[in-house]
């Protein structure tokens, strides 16, 4: 895992802006993975920022998001389609039939859960995934002792999680108790994730997630077992973390590496 601590939440946002922007501009047709709720926002504003004066182009990128509350449409105002459309799709120059969000209104779960993985292996594969993460260590909706090899499905979310996302709805009577979501086998096939987490409530849970044992129990340790993982924090998300002072070093190291300065890393100097 590469970690990132940024001093605020702001930089955290730009920074995992820049590893989306870089992958678009390497690669047009790139396939992304992306996330919703708060963790994200920043992102996808600079993103927006980046397509209006850097002429950062998405007409031939494809997406898929992670998931998707059953029972809403995308009209409806906290459906994560809606999420999306608002906060990103209307604002950039994405083809709509390249936005893949799943249906929360699907008649039959099953086959529609078998299909998103099939558009996902058509389109290649997902080349860069976004997540945040919740208070108890989850990555989509991969509640606490969901299965680590687990495939796009309906999911009945934790109560912590309900609370969690009572803000959004006005209470937690309001909150769908079902979700379609990504598994965690899903997730761990993308080429590369980008987990981004900010405030002093996710500090425990990236604790965990980075320094605690792979376990069903905080579903984001298994990122531990992914060949490519960025984890952009802010100060607070990362300061429960143990060996914050190596991150910091190796960060150093890879920002000295990508700007060719390599003799301040000892090479070349014999």
């Amino acid at each position: 895992m590469r970690v990132i601590v940024e001093k605020s939440a702001d930089e955290v946002s730009r920074r995992g802006a820049k590893f989306i922007a870089s992958l678009v501009r390497r690669k047009p047709d790139c396939v992304l993975g992306l996330a919703t709720g708060g963790s994200p926002l920043g992102v996808y504003a600079e993103l927006i920022r980046m397509h209006r004066e850097e002429d950062l182009d998405f007409s031939r990128v494809t997406t898929f998001n992670l998931d998707e509350y059953v029972g809403l449409g995308p009209t409806h105002n906290q459906s994560y389609r809606y999420f999306m459309q608002s906060n990103l799709f209307d604002h950039i120059n994405i083809e709509p039939k390249r936005t893949h969000v799943p249906d929360g209104r699907a008649l039959d779960f099953e086959a529609h859960c078998r299909q998103y993985e099939q558009r996902i292996a058509d389109a290649g594969g997902i080349e860069l995934q976004l997540l945040g993460i919740g208070t108890d260590g989850h990555i989509a909706f991969n509640e606490p002792g969901s299965s680590l090899g687990s495939r796009t499905r309906l999911k009945t979310l934790a109560g912590e999680t309900i609370r969690d996302n009572a803000r959004f709805f006005g209470s937690e009577e309001q909150v769908p108790r079902l979700a379609i979501t990504m598994g965690v086998g899903t997730i761990l096939e993308s080429r590369q994730c980008l987990l981004i987490a900010m405030g002093d409530h996710k500090a425990a849970a990236i604790r965990s997630t980075v320094e605690g044992p792979v376990t069903a129990q905080v579903t984001a340790s298994a990122l531990q077992l992914h060949r490519d993982v960025i984890i952009g924090l802010d100060e607070a998300a990362g300061g429960w973390l143990e060996r914050r002072e190596y991150y910091a070093e190796v960060e150093r190291a890879n920002e000295l590496l990508e700007s060719g300065q390599l003799r301040a890393l000892g090479i070349g100097n014999q």
